[in-house]
């Protein structure tokens, strides 16, 4: 009897065990992972901004859902990011919303040059323009998460250009299909050129002159190939991310509402770093010996023109779509 009872302890005991052993592994096989791609080094406020989301939602998960940010195009290029989420090679991914206006216009208002010069102007466009973005990126089964805006781009060059007739001529680099355009209109050569090859770019004559962030000079170290930046403060380009709407479905409701608070707080604190950028990285290109150049009157007058005809051209392309964004701002 007492061997009996004995046993059927030991067998209580064995079986808790079990159930107790079967249950840490389910805890562990319940962990998601996340492989997330991003364009820009470790050094990037959008990286850095990135890493931050990533530990919020680990942190408001209680470490069920994991993102492991995969920097610099380490995992995939700037060009294959929003493809490999759309087709679930990775979840999620950040890319400069622009890239993608060649294949819907709505991704290009916040591109036109001087549409909406500053950051409060930015923020109001991107609300007016937010439902179709959304829109736009769920018929292609990916979910929006947040943006955050690059700090206004100015026109670097060798030397300093005080009129659009200085810009002719010139192998202007161009990462999108509005910079390209801006350069064509300006009478500039467009060549693409993604910003790990700026400085080679420079160095071996591929390109003379470009337009981009205080952000992006600082981090190519312009100074080694340039000597003047121009603070045309022309339009602010933003970086969004977005996940695969498949793997966002499969969460549960506990963790989806984590990633949207994450990203809440995400948007609102990369927002105030590119304040914060734009002030910092426009004093080391002045530390390192880059003129920084306030606009002539003629330039301005010049690169605004432009603008009138590249606004209109976006409008007529993203027909009422881009009309209903553009009421949707100056209201």
């Amino acid at each position: 009897m007492l061997q009996s009872r004995f046993l059927n302890r030991a067998g209580v005991r064995l079986a808790a065990a079990a159930a107790f052993g079967l249950a840490g592994v389910a805890a562990v096989s319940a962990e998601t992972k996340w492989d997330m791609p991003t364009p820009y080094g470790d050094s990037n406020f959008h990286t850095q901004n990135i890493a931050a989301f990533a530990e919020d939602i680990k942190e408001k998960t209680d470490g069920s859902l994991v993102i492991q940010v995969h920097s610099a195009g380490s995992l995939f290029k700037h060009p294959e990011i929003k493809n490999a989420v759309r087709k679930g090679l990775a979840p999620i991914g950040e890319v400069l919303v622009s890239r993608l206006s060649n294949e819907d216009a709505v991704f290009g208002v916040d591109s036109v040059p001087f549409l909406a010069p500053s950051y409060d102007k930015a923020w109001k466009l991107y609300q007016a323009a937010k439902p179709a973005m959304e829109e736009k990126l769920d018929a292609q089964g990916l979910v929006l998460l947040y943006a955050v805006p690059w700090p206004p781009q100015g026109v670097y060059a060798k030397k300093e250009l005080t009129s659009v007739d200085d810009m002719k001529g010139l192998k202007f680099r161009a990462y999108n299909a509005a910079t390209e355009r801006l350069a064509q209109l300006a009478g500039a050569v467009p060549t693409q050129v993604e910003v790990p090859d700026i400085p080679t770019a420079f160095s071996t004559g591929r390109v003379e002159a470009m337009i981009t962030s205080p952000s992006t000079g600082a981090n190519s170290k312009a100074w080694d190939f340039l000597s003047h930046y121009h603070d045309t403060q022309a339009w602010l380009p933003k970086n969004m991310v977005f996940v695969n709407k498949g793997a966002f479905d499969a969460l549960s409701d506990a963790e989806k509402a984590a990633v949207m608070d994450a990203a809440t707080e995400a948007e609102k604190r990369g927002w105030e770093a590119s304040k914060v950028e734009t002030n910092g990285k426009t004093a080391i290109l002045v530390e390192n010996g880059i003129t920084v150049v306030e606009p002539s009157a003629q330039l301005i007058e010049g690169l605004a023109a432009i603008g009138e005809t590249m606004s209109a051209e976006w409008q007529a392309e993203a027909g009422e779509t881009g009309t209903a964004i553009l009421e949707a701002y100056k209201n």
